[in-house]
């Protein structure tokens, strides 16, 4: 009784995980198509929802990525794909912007969080594995594929980075916004300098080391 009284508080809030959920890796520029068709869907319905066919105006980030410049010309040519009016210039259009943010995290990530697979055959073996040593080992071997099973989930996917992505699509008029759209995803710390502001040759510092 006294132990459980003293687990009963804490002098600061304890730690928990999130609850189990599952981010995308993109990985080469056929994903960067797949985001903007995305992206170009859920406009378009948004748009739809709102009662508007105005012309479009895809802009460009300032100081613009490889990745920036890529995924407008995507958006572009999924938007005329979906028959909607895309205007070369600003005027008189209803401009489509986005935004790339990279976030850089220092602590050790995960490679591995066991998924529904796991914890099912988990249940089940916690459930039966009394009863008869011939259902102990058949539940055992079956936990273990269905661990194999989620492991490879994850490690195809090359497992979690330290290094993620903040993609938000923004559609807006007459000071308001029409659409938002934000998503997350993993990126290779190899692959970041793709995604990351270039910026122009007159904001570089360039710093002369001179020796004593």
């Amino acid at each position: 009784m006294a132990l459980l009284t003293a687990c009963a508080s804490s002098p600061i809030p304890v730690s928990e995980n999130f609850p189990i959920t599952v981010q995308p890796k993109v990985r080469s520029a056929g994903h960067w198509n797949l985001l903007s068709k995305d992206v170009v869907k859920q406009t378009l319905e948004t748009l739809s929802s709102v009662g508007t066919s105005s012309p479009l105006y895809v802009a460009l980030p300032p100081q613009a990525s490889e990745f920036d410049v890529a995924f407008r010309e995507f958006l572009i040519t999924e938007l005329v794909k979906a028959r909607r009016v895309v205007s070369q210039s600003p005027d008189n259009a209803i401009e489509v912007s986005y935004k790339t943010q990279l976030v850089r995290h220092q602590s050790p990530r995960p490679h591995f969080v066991p998924g529904q697979f796991t914890m099912i055959a988990a249940g089940l073996y916690a459930l039966y594995g009394l009863h008869a040593e011939s259902l102990d080992v058949k539940l055992a071997a079956g936990l273990g594929l269905t661990a194999a099973a989620d492991t490879l989930a994850s490690i195809n996917s090359g497992g979690p980075t330290s290094t993620e992505l903040i993609l938000t699509t923004t559609v807006a008029t007459g000071g308001r916004y029409l659409v938002r759209k934000t998503d997350l995803y993993y990126v290779e710390e190899a692959d970041a300098s793709l995604f990351a502001t270039i910026l122009p040759p007159h904001s570089r510092t360039m710093m002369k080391v001179v020796g004593q």
